[in-house]
């Protein structure tokens, strides 16, 4: 059975749930994290020495970071999901993305969900929150382009591109409070990803 260490709020735990879910994996998840702790205990980082969550356990094999523990699922389990491409174009402008989110985008957004979501509102920072969620709506907006004309970011099925940046996305357009530019096209692709089961059990129960 696979083991997947992280609390259910973590956005990096959710995108490894949603893969199993797509992928039908059963595992078993253990809360660790913020205020389950575990993640800073001996045995905890004896698997990863970063404390952080998620950690994958897998008949042995233990692995951490989540978007690589995604690509270690498609490609041990998912082969023939089409999740993760074997063509290499397609599998390099999959992996374009989830290394764009974690590069570009996320250290900018993070900013906006921990003002919004993890500040109380009377210690909320409304300029400075409002200033990041520009800055991420520009990006935004280069997805908005690139989804044109596309049902999803790569190809015509879906792949762990849009599973790491519908977690992402469902941060920002799910989010209240802040002002967001105009993205239809993004706004269709996410409302497609609404629909998808895995999306609705993993992605969108309230922020917290």
């Amino acid at each position: 059975m696979i083991k997947i260490w992280g609390r259910v709020n973590s956005v990096n735990v959710q995108k490894v749930l949603w893969c199993c879910d797509e992928l039908s994996l059963p595992y078993e998840r253990i809360d660790a994290g913020l205020h389950f702790g575990r993640n800073n205990e001996p045995d905890y980082l004896a698997k990863n020495p970063n404390g952080k969550v998620p950690t994958l356990e897998d008949d042995g094999f233990v692995l951490w970071e989540s978007n690589s523990i995604i690509r270690y699922l498609a490609m041990q389990y998912g082969a023939a999901s089409g999740i993760y491409p074997d063509e290499p174009k397609l599998r390099a402008s999959v992996d374009r993305w989830m290394d764009w989110v974690l590069s570009t985008l996320q250290p900018v957004e993070r900013h906006v969900f921990w003002g919004m979501v993890r500040t109380p509102p009377e210690q909320r920072d409304m300029a400075a929150i409002q200033s990041f969620a520009d800055e991420a709506g520009k990006l935004w907006l280069m997805i908005d382009a690139h989804l044109q004309g596309r049902r999803f970011m790569e190809g015509d099925r879906f792949t762990l591109a849009d599973i790491v940046l519908g977690a992402y996305c469902r941060r920002f357009i799910g989010l209240d409070g802040i002002a967001r530019p105009q993205t239809p096209a993004l706004q269709s692709w996410y409302d497609g990803l609404q629909q998808r089961p895995a999306f609705q059990r993993h992605i969108a129960p309230a922020l917290t």
